[in-house]
C-alpha cells in the first residue's frame, strides 16, 4: 500500500523522512518528490473564460472613468467647451487615473506574493504494509503535511 503526502520544502519534510526510517521503512520505500514552481506569469489586462489570474485591471478605471465622467459633466455647465466634452474629459482623465492606481496596487500585491511563495511543494509517497499505515500517517500528520492521501487496501 502506499500513503501519499504534500509538505512545503521545509526542515519537516526532512525530519519526517528521518523519523520514517527510524520506524523501519526503507529508504527505497520513501520517495519525495519536489514540484517546480511555474515562472512569474505576467498581469493580462482581459482576462478570458478559460484563463483568468485573477487580478483584473479593468475594474478600477471603469469605477473611477464613471465618477470621472459625472464630474466632468457637471462642472462641464459652467466650462466654455459644454457638458458632454466635460464629461468624456473626466471619463478619460479617471480612467486613466484608475489604470495607474490599479497597477500600483496589484504590482505591489504581485511583488508581496513573489516573496511570499518562495518554497515549492513536495510529494512524498510511502510504500508500506497495511500494518505500519497509520503509523506512517501519525509520523506525517506530526510534521505538517499539508494533505495525507492511501493508495490500496488496508
Amino acid at each position: 500500500m502506499y500513503i501519499v503526502a504534500t509538505f512545503r520544502h521545509s526542515s519537516e519534510l526532512e525530519l519526517a523522512i528521518c523519523e520514517l526510517e527510524r520506524q523501519g521503512i526503507l529508504a527505497e520505500a520513501i520517495a519525495a518528490v519536489p514540484l517546480r514552481a511555474n515562472g512569474p506569469q505576467e498581469i493580462r489586462v482581459f482576462d478570458t473564460i478559460r484563463r483568468s489570474d485573477g487580478v483584473s485591471l479593468l475594474d478600477g478605471p471603469a469605477v473611477t472613468g464613471t465618477i470621472g465622467s459625472v464630474l466632468g459633466a457637471a462642472l462641464g455647465f459652467g466650462w466654455a467647451i459644454g457638458p458632454i466634452f466635460g464629461g468624456l474629459l473626466g471619463l478619460a482623465s479617471g480612467a486613466a487615473l484608475g489604470f495607474a492606481l490599479d497597477w500600483l496596487i496589484n504590482f505591489k500585491r504581485r511583488k508581496k506574493r513573489k516573496r511570499r511563495e518562495h518554497g515549492a511543494d513536495v510529494v512524498m509517497i510511502v510504500e508500506c504494509s497495511p500494518d505500519q499505515a497509520s503509523e506512517v500517517r501519525h509520523i506525517m500528520e506530526r510534521w505538517l503535511a499539508l494533505g495525507i492521501g492511501q493508495l490500496g487496501s488496508g
